[in-house]
């Protein structure tokens, strides 16, 4: 087990609604917080610099790869993503709970490196409702729909290897189920031994 906070992970196909969940969990838990992912793909309406990711140009994003600055990376419909390495082992280092918003293969990227790590899967009650909600954004081509689509196939094969899978059917009962994961993880006794020896001498 790694010293300090412990690392969420919550995967999701695009379109699932994690960033939402992510946000209304981090209203209702103390204590968690959030490593803010690098990206060259255009803001959204509503999006900050800074706040929902760091928009950064190709070229700045290689660069950050050439130095080796990345926890874990992926390219996404063209774009590149990415979660530095320093700002989140500076929040975990300080004993800060954070979660991440990652894609299959970083969030198995960053169990290599932080194998204790709590891997969270979010998955949509059906394909059906997944492209009603894609649609309903407004942001993408019925080609790009389609893309997601086929892309959130193959990564819902990939939640076989996450310690949890929440439905997101209903809002309040999937930030439910991810706030009841957090503290039962936080309760686990190999994550109490350190209180236990402090408090009772042990």
């Amino acid at each position: 087990m790694s010293k300090g906070g412990l690392l969420f992970v919550l995967s999701a196909p695009s379109g699932t609604g994690k960033s939402t969940v992510i946000k209304e969990v981090r209203l209702r838990i103390d204590k968690l917080g959030y490593c803010v992912s690098h990206t060259t793909r255009n803001p959204r309406p509503g999006e900050k610099d800074g706040v929902h990711y760091h928009f950064v140009t190709q070229s700045r994003f290689k660069e950050m790869i050439d130095k080796g600055a990345f926890v874990e990376w992926a390219t996404v419909y063209g774009e590149y993503y990415g979660t530095a390495v320093d700002s989140l082992q500076r929040e975990l280092d300080k004993g800060v709970d954070v979660i991440l918003d990652v894609d299959p293969v970083g969030a198995q990227n960053i169990r290599k490196r932080f194998a204790d790590a709590v891997l969270i899967f979010l998955i949509p009650p059906s394909l059906k409702v997944l492209e009603q909600r894609l649609r309903g954004r407004g942001t993408d081509s019925t080609q790009t729909i389609a893309k997601r689509l086929e892309k959130a196939v193959s990564e819902v094969k990939e939640s076989v290897h996450y310690d949890y899978i929440v439905i997101n059917d209903d809002l309040e009962t999937t930030v439910g189920d991810v706030i009841s994961i957090i503290r039962a993880e936080r309760c686990k006794t190999t994550r109490r031994l350190e209180v236990i020896k402090t408090h009772f001498q042990l």
